[in-house]
């Protein structure tokens, strides 16, 4: 039952619940009838690596036995799984070329292959990032075997979407990493609101007023 609630969170986007119904389907499968075990982890391990932090990649994929016994008949599920593992990410982007074909050929993630690929970048991005304060365009773009200007609009689309804490300094060259202060993001939530309940008193004032 897993395996199919887990193909359907799958189909409809939701690869967090996804990707926990598959592992804890991954030693009791038997759901052939929807496809075969090597095709079941091979879909595991796209959603896992989309879905899962570091810690639980590496507790429930990199260190999953049968997942890894399986992995030798997936060569390329499992270089693109160690490739973003291990922090190496011209092969990672190279293999994510790779899986973003197959994406489009499969029925089930076809809807959702530019979503996944972009997401994915995202999250390879923000990886490298989080080990540094600042580090230059030039380095980003060789780490990921790209150009410094298909990185610099990488970034500027993503920095201004949101999706990544970073600035750029065009003039140095430089991408500087701006993290989230906890304690600042929860005093600007308070005061948002702060805000918003003042505007309902307001309001309902000017009803009771009437």
């Amino acid at each position: 039952l897993k395996v199919y609630e887990g193909l359907y969170m799958m189909s409809i986007r939701d690869f967090a619940a996804g990707a926990k119904l598959f592992l804890d389907a991954v030693s009791t499968f038997t759901s052939y009838e929807l496809m075969d075990y090597v095709k079941f982890v091979e879909y595991t391990v796209w959603i896992s690596v989309l879905a899962l932090d570091r810690s639980e990649l590496h507790k429930n994929v990199i260190k999953g036995s049968e997942i890894l016994e399986v992995l030798h008949q997936l060569p390329d599920a499992k270089k693109y799984l160690f490739s973003l593992y291990n922090c190496q990410y011209a092969e990672f982007f190279q293999e994510l070329g790779k899986v973003e074909q197959s994406l489009k050929a499969d029925r089930y993630m076809f809807p959702h292959y530019k979503f996944y690929v972009r997401e994915v970048k995202i999250k390879a991005y923000a990886q490298l990032l989080e080990s540094y304060r600042s580090l230059t365009l030039g380095y980003m773009a060789d780490a990921f075997g790209v150009t410094e200007d298909y990185i610099d609009s990488e970034l500027c689309r993503f920095i201004a979407g949101g999706r990544l804490h970073a600035k750029i300094d065009k003039v140095g060259g430089i991408v500087v990493t701006n993290r989230p202060d906890c304690k600042n993001g929860q005093y600007q939530t308070c005061i948002k609101q702060g805000d918003n309940l003042l505007n309902r008193v307001q309001k309902l004032s000017r009803v009771i007023n009437i």
